[in-house]
């Protein structure tokens, strides 16, 4: 007999109280067919769960009969054996997310709607269905190796009625979104088309849709002929979503593997846009560790580290281009090289490691005195604009220090216009103008129109460009766009703006410097020399100070003396530790901003007749409530 059969297998009363939320992990189950061949299914489900630190529990609703070359059979587990594994699992561990794979059945497509809505029914007056249980729909119609099919026309119907409906995301490939919308399944066209057909998928009712674009055929002679091409439609953030192709004919469970990576991400609390973006960055990975087994595809193998940074053997950050056009760096830039080079001019980091953000051209005046050498113009009011940004043109070009102007693009590119050829005295005769740069925040770089983009693009080769982030989609799209730098924020809280997302704090900061291609500056709460030696541990480019630089000149000369010394003394402490993964950037309670109807969702036994979908709150709104886990609920009745 084992010593594991001796071992006292009694669980403590307290055992909740004594076990900390690091070593009791968010809880998914991954409801899927089992790959006798150990390549897709719940294994590639198994391995990426690891990968992202979360315990997946395996349902199994398929056994297979498969190899690497291809699916000789498949053998769907009878209703009452899936009902049981789903039973036994409710009343000890409840998910946070639901991902399915291969089902197999019609009868095992209900048990998977009659178990969400058994869960959502527990959400709280006013909360969000989709974060009491996310419900992650790989659709699993057939094997990209060939062989037996997996879907006829009654198990896409099923897909269609009722589990889109309920879809928190749908994570189809190109010939499997065209199956949904009832069309041939084909992994080829345009992929202009795509983003139409994932707007039709969430009409049907999925909350979030991603077309992965790893099986579609490289176009040679197209602007990503080397790049992989997802098109992401979620209420945070549309756009096409970039990587390099890993070179390998291992490519077996790919799917899978990125279908329970956004569903770990999400049960992290990370939102559906911020969840796809770590599954891209895990499956690149993933990708890289294949290997042959069989005389087929191999297996791709999820493992820790995948987001370590590309310089210490992780994924590189994808890029998110801006509405339906892809990144500027994909179309415009070089791809060849391990870090691409900003599309714009590039930004030097300040020997002193600050950033002043001032309002008006009498403190950047004052701020420049002090003895700062990049600053910003952060004048929100645009009438009586122009004089401001005259003088903080002319105050910086005459002490050759960089400028920043935020927001007003137009206003600038007619201000600065005339510097171009011509000289300033600050470094003596024939000296080159000191540098300028745009700075845009997220909502105004979306606001551009065609012709805004167009007339910004041409302005790249003698102006910077400063992008802000709060999230790792607008990190993502930041990096598309080949910003001079990113800011990240806000790294503590601040007061300065009314926002929803959660201080970035160290630990994402520290992330975003290994992640980003461009330099980044901390942003954000930054208001005392303390605060600037915390974040320059972390070695970004720069610390941005706003009202820690104080109203007036004698102020400053007092600030900033003392915020210098706390960035040189940071230089040679010891670093920041790198977090294995960045911590969410909105509170798990923030809901997409906008208002869902009631829909109708298809009565099962048992369930209710619709999924009330509450009002969602906008993005002002702060102070929300911690996320109210499921815990304690009886398991439905068959």
């Amino acid at each position: 007999m084992s010593a594991s059969m001796h071992a006292d297998r009694r669980i403590p009363k307290d055992a909740d109280r004594v076990t900390s939320h690091r070593e009791r992990p968010p809880v998914i189950w991954s409801i899927a067919g089992q790959d006798s061949a150990g390549g897709a299914g719940l294994s590639a489900d198994q391995r990426a769960a690891d990968a992202m630190g979360v315990h997946l529990c395996p349902v199994v609703s398929a056994l297979t009969a498969q190899h690497s070359r291809g699916v000789d059979a498949v053998f769907p587990v009878p209703t009452g054996q899936l009902e049981g594994q789903l039973q036994a699992l409710a009343g000890d561990l409840p998910p946070r997310a639901i991902k399915t794979g291969l089902l197999g059945s019609v009868a095992a497509i209900e048990a998977v709607a009659h178990w969400v809505d058994h869960w959502r029914a527990q959400t709280p007056g006013g909360g969000d269905p989709h974060r009491q249980l996310a419900l992650i729909v790989d659709p699993v119609l057939g094997a990209s190796a060939g062989g037996t099919p997996f879907g006829d026309e009654a198990i896409v119907s099923a897909y269609r009625t009722l589990l889109l409906p309920r879809a928190t995301v749908v994570t189809p490939n190109r010939a499997e979104a065209r199956r949904l919308m009832g069309e041939p399944a084909a992994h080829g066209g345009p992929f202009e088309a795509l983003p139409a057909l994932a707007r039709a998928l969430r009409a049907l009712g999925a909350r979030s849709v991603v077309i992965t674009g790893g099986d579609a055929p490289a176009q040679p002679n197209g602007p990503a002929s080397a790049h992989c091409l997802d098109w992401l439609d979620t209420p945070h953030a549309q756009g096409w979503l970039t990587a390099p192709r890993v070179p390998t004919p291992h490519t077996h469970g790919t799917g899978c593997t990125f279908a329970s990576g956004v569903s770990a991400a999400w049960a992290l609390g990370h939102v559906e846009a911020d969840a796809i973006v770590l599954a891209r960055m895990l499956t690149h990975h993933a990708l890289t560790r294949s290997h042959a087994a069989g005389q087929g595809a191999g297996p791709v193998m999820a493992a820790a580290g995948f987001a370590a940074g590309a310089q210490a053997g992780g994924a590189p950050l994808p890029w998110l281009g801006l509405g339906e056009d892809l990144p500027w760096q994909l179309t415009l830039g070089g791809t060849d090289a391990p870090v691409p080079a900003p599309l714009f001019q590039p930004f030097e980091p300040p020997s002193d490691g600050l950033y002043g953000i001032l309002p008006d051209s009498v403190q950047l005046g004052h701020a420049l005195e002090a003895g700062l050498r990049c600053v910003q113009l952060r004048h929100k009011a645009r009438a009586g604009l122009r004089p401001h940004l005259e003088e903080s043109v002319a105050h910086c070009q005459a002490q050759g220090t960089q400028l920043f102007i935020n927001d007003h693009w137009r206003e600038a590119l007619q201000t600065l216009t005339p510097l171009v050829g011509t000289e300033t005295q600050a470094s003596g005769a024939n000296a080159p103008p000191a540098p300028v740069g745009l700075h845009l925040g997220q909502e105004d770089l979306l606001a551009l129109d065609a012709t805004d983009r167009r007339t910004l693009l041409d302005a790249r080769q003698r102006l910077m460009l400063g992008l802000s982030s709060h999230s790792l989609w607008e990190l993502a799209r930041a990096a598309g766009c080949g910003a001079s730098l990113i800011a990240c924020g806000p790294v503590k809280p601040t007061t300065t703006k009314d926002m929803p997302w959660v201080p970035q704090d160290t630990d994402n900061l520290s992330w975003w410097v290994r992640h980003s291609p461009a330099p980044v500056v901390a942003i954000g709460g930054l208001l005392t020399p303390n605060d600037v030696h915390e974040v320059g541990r972390c070695h970004p480019a720069a610390a941005c100070v706003v009202r820690g630089l104080g109203n007036d000149l004698s102020a400053m000369h007092v600030q900033v003396p003392c915020l210098q010394q706390a960035w040189q003394a940071a230089r040679h402490a010891e670093p920041v530790a790198p977090a294995l993964l960045p911590h969410p950037c909105l509170p798990t309670s923030f809901a997409p901003a906008h208002t869902h109807t009631n829909r109708t969702i298809p009565e099962l036994a048992g369930c209710p007749r619709t999924l009330a979908m509450h009002t969602l709150r906008p993005p002002e709104a702060t102070g929300l409530p911690a996320d109210t886990p499921c815990v304690g609920l009886s398991a439905p009745h068959a």
